[in-house]
């Protein structure tokens, strides 16, 4: 069996399905903008109307939306899965949420006899279309066993982070806090260059072979500088996820001196009219101040 059900095609959930189309899976897509399920339908999937539609003998369904409220519908939602949804089937949620949020839904799942990944992913578009993009894993051995061949085709870069659900979204928000402070601090740095005249093409050749550099602030401001500030990752996604990162860490009872700082930076651009260019629009943010 090599059918899967993908629910949410945007940046990374096209990417995906277009990198299992040409893997030889079957691949059926939902999503509520109907241009991009026909580009995936042009090359060779099948659409869904809604989640509710899907096969009964996917191997899994593939959750790809931007939050957790999506989450909610796409789960438990007039047409959503659960409508579907059997004892045995497996769900695998790519959405950076909270912790408990995963933990919730897990939880909704296990009691329909519903199996759960916890699969949040890293990597961009581009990565996603490859097969190389990450996945930080947390679910139960044997449905990590059974879901293999599905997670290594997504992959090429399969975390196995623990066997609860949950800590993948906790690897992953650690993650997208210090992908977000590091892309804060770059937009700081070549602002500041621009500020005193430096050329910034050459800055950046200098920061990225030197102890500066970031893969973050490296493809960010590379865009940033060529004013290319055309949504890949939105500025409200790493808005979300840092302001989600320093909820996790205030509850698990640290403080850490960055973290909120930098997450304000997303907020305000985004207050500032930039919530739908890409995030390296932060750099156009500080430089207009």
């Amino acid at each position: 069996m090599n059918q899967v059900s993908l629910i949410g095609i945007g940046n990374m959930g096209g990417g995906m399905a277009l990198n299992l189309l040409e893997r030889g899976w079957t691949v059926e897509v939902c999503d509520i903008d109907p241009v991009r399920v026909q580009g995936l339908v042009s090359k060779g999937a099948a659409a869904l109307s809604e989640p509710a539609q899907a096969a009964i003998n996917s191997v899994a369904y593939v959750v790809c939306v931007v939050d957790a409220v999506q989450t909610e519908k796409v789960l438990f939602g007039a047409h959503g899965l659960h409508h579907m949804l059997q004892a045995g089937h497996t769900v695998i949620l790519c959405p950076t949420i909270a912790p408990q949020d995963v933990e919730s839904f897990t939880d909704r799942l296990a009691g329909m006899g519903v199996h759960t990944v916890d699969a949040p992913m890293s990597g961009g578009p581009a990565r996603a279309r490859d097969g190389s993009m990450s996945l930080m894993l947390a679910c139960a051995p044997a449905v990590y066993e059974a879901q293999r061949p599905l997670l290594q085709a997504l992959s090429s870069r399969v975390f196995r982070i623990s066997d609860r659900p949950g800590d993948g979204a906790r690897t992953k928000l650690v993650n997208n806090l210090l992908a977000g402070i590091n892309l804060v601090g770059a937009a700081e740095a070549l602002a500041l260059a621009g500020r005193m005249g430096l050329d910034l093409e050459k800055t950046l050749d200098v920061i990225e072979q030197s102890s500066g550099q970031s893969w973050i602030g490296s493809d960010r401001m590379r865009r940033a500088i060529a004013g290319d500030y055309a949504p890949r990752a939105h500025v409200t996604l790493l808005e979300k996820d840092t302001r989600l990162a320093v909820e996790m860490a205030r509850a698990a009872g640290f403080e850490g001196p960055l973290g909120a700082l930098a997450s304000e930076v997303f907020a305000q651009a985004h207050g500032a009219g930039m919530a739908a260019l890409d995030d390296a629009a932060i750099f156009k943010y500080l430089v207009d101040r």
